[in-house]
């Protein structure tokens, strides 16, 4: 189940080659970085990222070979900064060609592990944070019985909440005073049947 947005830059990843370069950890590093930053130059962001000058080069590079960032406008001659060219990835989540398969599932993997990450780095901040922030942080975990065309409206819904949300990635003159960067990761598994057939 993928989360359209309305409204935002998006690219379904469709070639197994650029989902298997998009995951990598310091690439999906930077380029979040770039997406809640702007353009930065390699040294910024290697940086900000904690690995070096030419290691964020190499996987900006990388990045830009399968189209994921792109050259900004430059500060001045000295300067290279990059930019990301989409807010959104999606995958097709039917794809059934090996490759393609396999390289989604790598994908997914690798976006889970980081979001697992991230939610240890919350929970030993989350003590020091605002009440309001404490109350929405972490994780819930819900079971239900749905069809896929049911699950597929889900995702829909859920995109449409998140659509004005989205585009406050591309527009921060819209975001109130109080926001902050939030990842949402959707994790949907469909379970195997028990002993019983339930």
């Amino acid at each position: 189940m993928s989360l359209e947005s309305s409204g935002s830059p998006r690219r379904l990843l469709d070639d197994a080659a650029a989902m298997r370069a998009f995951a990598h950890p310091v690439r999906l590093a930077l380029h979040e970085l770039l997406l809640r930053s702007g353009a930065m130059t390699a040294a910024e962001a290697g940086r900000e990222v904690g690995v070096s000058q030419a290691l964020a080069s190499y996987h900006l590079r990388q990045l830009a070979k399968y189209g994921f960032v792109e050259q900004a406008e430059a500060r001045d001659e000295r300067e290279r900064p990059w930019k990301v060219t989409e807010t959104v990835q999606e995958w097709d989540d039917g794809a059934t060609a090996p490759e393609q398969a396999a390289a989604r599932s790598l994908l997914e993997q690798v976006i889970a592990e980081r979001a697992l990450s991230r939610l240890v780095e919350w929970q030993q901040r989350r003590p020091d944070e605002p009440e309001a922030w404490r109350r929405i942080g972490g994780v819930g975990n819900t079971y239900l019985y749905a069809t896929p065309d049911e699950l597929t409206a889900v995702g829909a819904a859920i995109a449409e909440l998140l659509g004005p949300l989205m585009s406050r990635v591309d527009d921060p003159s819209a975001r109130p005073e109080d926001a902050r960067p939030v990842l949402l990761t959707q994790v949907v598994v469909p379970l195997p049947p028990t002993g019983s057939g339930d």
